[in-house]
């Protein structure tokens, strides 16, 4: 992937909507809220089916370092990779202290994997994908900087009535949860959508899985309904994993995973 698609696919609108807010990126109150309400249940079912200890874990979109940071408390190496100076800035600042070691480092996924091609045995992309032009070509990066046997870790929103009329209306414009404007409808994904964009990539589904927010309850849920928000697992080269992990073969149910209280 050339340095020209790489810079191409961004939008400068989008990394600056996050940059005015980068200061709050921890602060469990503000604009982050939601991330920080369901990062424990969206943790909990990544290290479901691969537990982190030990491993090479690249968070494509890391932001403040939310989930970075999380995974790195999990025992994983983890990088951060973001474009957002002042996200980054921020991701930094708390890690030290914290006393968590993440290596945030700046740019974008295209350019690192040709830099690090089949570098990391996990890679997550968690909200990030409904804010690209081109989010088959961040799944293909992904894709390439994954051992063979990795897994590649996604979160989206659904191109849904009811995804336009909670996370976008409700969230943004009734309960105010949100900026206005954070979300654009047109760039919600499918699960189709998705799935083809996997099978362009050589990656193999594994789960799609709902990820519900309740609000009222401070709490995010692992559910079977992807109408709104929902995770995604898939494998690079899956059939040399499961030959030798013989249990880790298939697809698996969604349960109904609930996050901790805050």
């Amino acid at each position: 992937m050339t340095e020209s698609i790489a810079s191409a696919n961004f939008d400068p609108a989008e990394v600056a909507k996050f940059e005015a807010m980068a200061h709050r990126w921890w602060d469990p109150e503000g604009e982050f809220r939601p991330l920080h309400d369901i990062n424990p249940v969206r943790l909990q079912w990544i290290q479901a089916r691969r537990p982190l200890a030990g491993l090479k874990v690249l968070d494509v979109g890391c932001g403040g370092g939310i989930l970075a940071e999380a995974m790195a408390r999990a025992g994983a190496e983890v990088t951060g990779l973001d474009l957002a100076d002042g996200a980054l800035t921020v991701a930094r600042l708390h890690s030290l202290e914290a006393g968590v070691q993440v290596d945030y480092r700046k740019g974008h996924v295209a350019e690192l994997a040709g830099e690090m091609p089949a570098r990391f045995d996990v890679v997550t992309c968690l909200e990030m994908l409904e804010h690209v032009p081109e989010p088959d070509a961040i799944i293909a990066a992904c894709a390439a900087l994954l051992k063979p046997g990795g897994d590649l870790f996604l979160s989206t929103l659904n191109r849904t009535p009811k995804a336009w009329a909670l996370a976008v209306v409700g969230a943004e414009y009734v309960l105010g949860l949100l900026p206005r404007g954070t979300h654009d409808y047109e760039r919600f994904l499918k699960p189709s959508e998705i799935a083809r964009a996997l099978r362009q990539s050589q990656l193999e589904l594994r789960e799609f899985a709902g990820l519900e927010y309740q609000p009222w309850r401070r709490r995010g849920r692992i559910s079977r309904n992807l109408d709104i928000n929902y995770l995604v697992h898939a494998q690079r080269d899956a059939a040399q994993r499961d030959a030798a992990h013989p249990g880790s073969t298939g697809t698996r149910t969604p349960g109904t995973e609930e996050s901790p209280a805050s």
